[in-house]
């Protein structure tokens, strides 16, 4: 016996994990960073990407930025456990806010000649990615933009002789008058 179509549904299957992009003052001393990175570590969550640097000298305050995935129950346990950490004097959530700005630097090394080279750099035109390096067998680019642009440049130059990445890792701030 057949079951009549209405009686037939479609699966759906998703990721339940999100990626998240999180902003955490801390105390610019030493082992903040470790301490925060073995927070991560210690429970299996994985970083996507990490930036940090001193944001006010004067208070020594650093900005650490950590973009990680995980279902919005592991995400709110991140950001629980850094809000419970000594050194941490505010986590925010950017994702969250969806205010913010990301941003991210890469330079992409090319090995190329003839076409490859030309289709190079006028996509790395398209992309205002600069030459900050060439040679008659090599290009360095510049980039900066959000992740995904950054991944659209690094996947339409992977077979025009793409040698090497290097990423700095987001940096995002919440756009508006407010500070963090």
């Amino acid at each position: 016996m057949t079951q009549p179509a209405s009686a037939y549904f479609i699966e759906e299957r998703h990721d339940p994990n999100e990626t998240h992009t999180l902003s955490v003052l801390v105390q610019n001393e030493p082992g903040v960073l470790a301490r925060v990175i073995g927070l991560f570590s210690g429970r299996g969550y994985n970083i996507e990407s990490l930036t940090v640097s001193e944001t006010e000298a004067q208070k020594h305050v650093s900005r650490i930025t950590i973009v990680t995935t995980g279902t919005p129950m592991v995400i709110q346990q991140i950001k629980n456990q850094l809000d419970r950490m000594v050194p941490v004097y505010r986590v925010v959530d950017q994702t969250l806010t969806g205010r913010s700005i990301e941003r991210e630097l890469a330079m992409v090394k090319l090995r190329g000649v003839g076409d490859a080279r030309v289709e190079s750099l006028r996509l790395a035109e398209a992309f205002r990615a600069r030459v900050i390096d060439a040679s008659t067998e090599s290009f360095v680019f510049e980039i900066t933009g959000g992740p995904t642009k950054i991944n659209q440049f690094i996947e339409l130059m992977r077979p025009l002789g793409l040698v090497e990445v290097v990423r700095t890792g987001v940096a995002a701030i919440t756009r508006g008058p407010e500070g963090m």
